[in-house]
């Protein structure tokens, strides 16, 4: 199989404020209902259309893959802003690819590509760069080879993979053994072209994305809740989809970042215009304001079915807090960011069951506190979790006079995290590479500079 692809040169910057942050900026569409717009589009008979897609790496890996079996995908730049038509192919209409599919540092995209080229008759083979390469499949592997993909792994379930597709698929009954809406999304779209009913049983609720924009583009979506919280989301295979209008609205996870730089750097006053804010996506937000966040959300409206608001961010004290484990699936790519925040809090904050973060684009709880604890925060590192004594609005020091800079690991949530903890400190907070933060948020050292922060690139 192919070799993993190779990153470019290593960045190494440092962010800094000299004052508040102040004004109104817009942040790139999300990102997980832009992988989702592309792959349904693609299977949809006819031209869709697409405002707002992120235009970060990741997508556009999702981009090319869905190109490689077949799908017409085209960025125009207009009067009107930027737009994407697909013209996609249809359920059961994806070809075989030519070349292995890159994924570059998309762990969403390989995960959700499974599960397409799961129930098709065609066989592609999938490879990524050393981070992602790193980071196992095999809780995707488990459901779809039960459908009846056949799929040979790197070991540990790694990448480089291939799937060998099975047409038609048999249709499951699957029940989540941890939270993920990248597994459910494998096995709802490996359903999508499975004759009969495939159903995935989530006990804790993840993001919906893929269940809103499914019934969107017009297939049969069966939602059902028990008593206990249990959700069942039941898709009907050989579906044939609708094509659609779809406008992104501005991600979370990328808002969660300038929110918190708001709200650490004095004086500051942010409107972050356009956001996401599903529920189940959402949790961050009300975790800040539980601590004593100054953060309101204005302008709330629908957007393509999902809930947008901008939202107003200003400068406030922090207080530690407990928080729950159950709220994890709803901000779980929020945690680094929301380490910093509580990293300055006055009093202690416990975090607890986010055995997740230990296999993600890094091991986010073990780097988050190596780099903390290296500019001066308090920090226990626990097996699921991080036990953070806060500074009580005091500034991070630094890094120490001839230390390393701090190591982001290939993950781009590391990095901004450890970007907007350099606008709260008094010394140097050099970031080891703030190039993988083009995976999801390109316009980060833009949108920061807009506000008022200064980055230093130390190359």
């Amino acid at each position: 199989m192919h070799a993993p692809a190779l990153r470019p040169v290593p960045s190494p910057a440092a962010f800094s404020a000299d004052g508040p942050l102040t004004g109104r900026v817009r942040v790139p569409g999300d990102k997980s209902i832009s992988h989702r717009a592309l792959m349904l589009s693609a299977l949809a008979v006819g031209r869709s259309t697409i405002d707002g897609l992120l235009e970060g790496e990741d997508v556009h890996a999702t981009a090319g893959a869905l190109r490689a079996m077949g799908a017409t995908i085209v960025r125009t730049d207009g009067e009107e802003g930027v737009r994407w038509t697909v013209d996609g192919v249809g359920v059961g209409g994806l070809l075989q690819p030519a070349t292995a599919l890159d994924m570059g540092n998309s762990g969403t995209s390989t995960r959700l590509l499974m599960g397409l080229v799961a129930s098709h008759p065609i066989t592609a083979t999938f490879v990524g760069d050393a981070s992602l390469s790193k980071r196992p499949m095999g809780r995707v592997i488990d459901p779809l080879s039960a459908m009846g993909a056949d799929i040979t792994a790197s070991p540990g379930g790694r990448l480089p993979l291939m799937v060998r597709g099975l047409s038609p698929a048999v249709p499951l009954d699957y029940r989540l053994p941890v939270a993920s809406a990248q597994v459910k999304s494998a096995v709802l779209l490996a359903g999508l072209n499975t004759p009969g009913i495939t159903r995935v049983i989530e006990p804790v609720p993840t993001r919906d994305h893929s269940e809103r924009m499914l019934a969107g583009f017009g297939a049969t979506v069966d939602l059902h809740t028990d008593p206990d919280g249990i959700r069942t989301i039941a898709v009907h295979g050989e579906a044939e989809l609708k094509p659609q209008h779809i406008v992104v609205p501005g991600d979370p996870s990328s808002a969660a970042f300038l929110a918190v730089a708001a709200l650490i750097v004095p004086g500051s006053d942010v409107r972050i215009e356009n956001v996401g804010i599903n529920p189940t996506r959402a949790g961050l937000f009300g975790v800040l304001q539980a601590m004593g966040a100054d953060l309101t959300f204005h302008d709330m409206r629908t957007v393509g079915g999902e809930p947008v608001a901008d939202i107003v961010v200003r400068a406030s004290p922090l207080a530690g807090t407990d928080v729950a484990a159950d709220i994890a699936p709803s901000m779980i790519d929020e945690y680094p960011i929301l380490f910093v925040a509580a990293a300055l809090a006055q009093g202690r904050t416990t975090l607890r069951g986010l055995e997740e973060l230990r296999v993600k684009e890094s091991d986010r709880i073990a780097a988050m506190a190596a780099g903390l604890r290296a500019i001066g925060a308090m920090v226990e590192e626990l097996p699921d979790g991080l036990i953070i004594d806060g500074r009580d609005g005091a500034p991070f020091p630094g890094l120490p006079p001839g230390a390393a800079a701090v190591q982001t690991h290939l993950d781009h949530r590391i990095a901004m995290s450890f970007a907007v903890a350099g606008l709260a400190a008094t010394g140097p907070v050099v970031v080891d590479d703030i190039s993988p933060i083009a995976t999801s948020f390109p316009t980060f050292p833009a949108l920061l500079a807009a506000l008022g922060a200064r980055c230093d690139t130390a190359r």
